[in-house]
């Protein structure tokens, strides 16, 4: 199974894709892109939208993950980051892929083994278990591959509930 995972947001989103086989995951790609808040939110949204719909083009993921939304005390933080997680879902419907959402809390207990890690752990644990070189270079490529390997060892019947 190939999973991309997207961590949302306008101002940087990250992306990685991981291919299971066998209970084990490898990186094939991941990334992020940023935007300015001095571009228009469209502009920013189509961003997201596009960078999605190419990744698929170019991988043909089975499934797209993304990190549900954490609704802090930022109104509008939480407004942008629906957003851009609506560029994501808008782009995966048009390839006929489906969608799962997790929550923060959720992809962390299955990365790191606690739901509370930070995000050093985070890229750390992620480093160990795709065998990469070195750590992810954002916290959101991180989180990223992170919903991707949460997704991609899910028990099936748990990734139907989801």
């Amino acid at each position: 199974m190939k999973v991309l995972g997207i961590d949302p947001g306008t101002a940087a989103c990250g992306y990685g894709i991981v291919h299971e086989s066998d209970g084990r995951v490898r990186a094939i790609a991941s990334g992020c892109w940023t935007t300015s808040a001095r571009e228009r939110p469209e502009l920013r949204l189509r961003v997201i939208f596009e960078g999605v719909q190419q990744l698929i083009a170019a991988h043909g993921p089975d499934a797209v993950a993304l990190e549900e939304s954490y609704v802090g005390a930022d109104a509008r933080i939480a407004l942008s980051v629906g957003q851009a997680r609506g560029a994501a879902l808008v782009a995966a419907a048009t390839a006929g892929i489906e969608c799962a959402e997790y929550a923060p809390a959720r992809v962390k207990q299955s990365v790191c083994g606690h739901g509370r890690a930070d995000k050093g752990q985070v890229q750390r644990m992620v480093k160990m278990l795709l065998a990469l070189d070195d750590v992810p270079e954002t916290s959101h490529e991180a989180d990223a591959l992170a919903v991707a390997i949460c997704h991609a060892l899910m028990p099936p019947l748990a990734r139907l509930a989801s």
